[in-house]
């Protein structure tokens, strides 16, 4: 459950900027707190339409949004999305009391890159947060650094564009479907559990118990598989995991 402890250490020496976007005013301050006791920079937006009008003035300070899904005036789902149409990669944090898969899914398909449900712990959000700033580029000491410009099968993807084209024509991925399909191709043939996607990843804790990842890897199937009930590429290695096979 979430505590507002009396103090907490300094975490951070290089100061992000993170806009926290909830509407319940305690819940707010707590957050914003322990944020700033952690050496982060937080402006804070208690309605959607205040947050999408304070990212677009400072579009370029923001290194983080947590952002709650039951606002006033827009939803969170609605400012996700507003950002990600507008070209922005800023990572987002939902924070949500909606706890349903479809929820996450929903939350996943405008662009989050996290979803965190209430009540949660402060250790697991903070170290989320952590995550969510790491430099982009990070890669764990299993994974193989690949060029930006894949093929495999039918598709093409372009990771620093992010335009996937699979048969001559263009794909739609989320950020996260991106990333997860990224870490498959730079840990190719190689068996993945279902912990390190979730820990790698999501940033997620690999105890946690989630569908994420196996609604994540049918839609790739979905997308990239000729056939999605016999893939070619996505495999599910019984009891093991999955494996990519290019």
């Amino acid at each position: 459950m979430f505590t507002i402890p009396g103090t907490r250490k300094m975490g951070s020496t290089t100061v992000k900027h993170i806009l926290l976007v909830e509407d319940e005013e305690h819940l707010a301050t707590g957050i914003q707190f322990n944020l700033e006791e952690e050496g982060y920079r937080v402006t804070v937006a208690a309605d959607g339409a205040t947050a999408v009008q304070c990212f677009e003035n400072e579009r370029d300070a923001v290194d983080l949004i947590v952002l709650d899904l039951m606002l006033p005036r827009m939803s969170g789902y609605a400012v996700c999305e507003r950002i990600r149409d507008g070209g922005s990669d800023v990572p987002i944090l939902i924070l949500s009391a909606r706890t349903l898969s479809e929820d996450r899914t929903r939350g996943f398909d405008v662009g989050a890159n996290q979803y965190l449900t209430k009540p949660f712990e402060l250790d697991e959000f903070l170290s989320r947060v952590k995550n969510l700033l790491r430099p982009v580029g990070t890669q764990t000491p299993a994974s193989e650094t690949i060029d930006d410009i894949q093929s495999f099968g039918r598709a093409t993807i372009n990771f620093r564009t992010h335009e996937v084209i699979v048969d001559g024509e263009s794909a739609k991925l989320t950020q996260l479907e991106l990333k997860v399909l990224r870490y498959f191709m730079e840990n190719e043939e190689r068996v993945i559990d279902r912990a390190e996607l979730l820990e790698n990843v999501w940033g997620t804790p690999g105890q946690v118990t989630t569908r994420a990842v196996d609604q994540f890897i049918a839609r790739l199937r979905k997308i990239f598989e000729v056939n999605p009930s016999s893939p070619r590429h996505f495999l599910t290695i019984r009891d093991a995991g999955y494996r990519f096979v290019r």
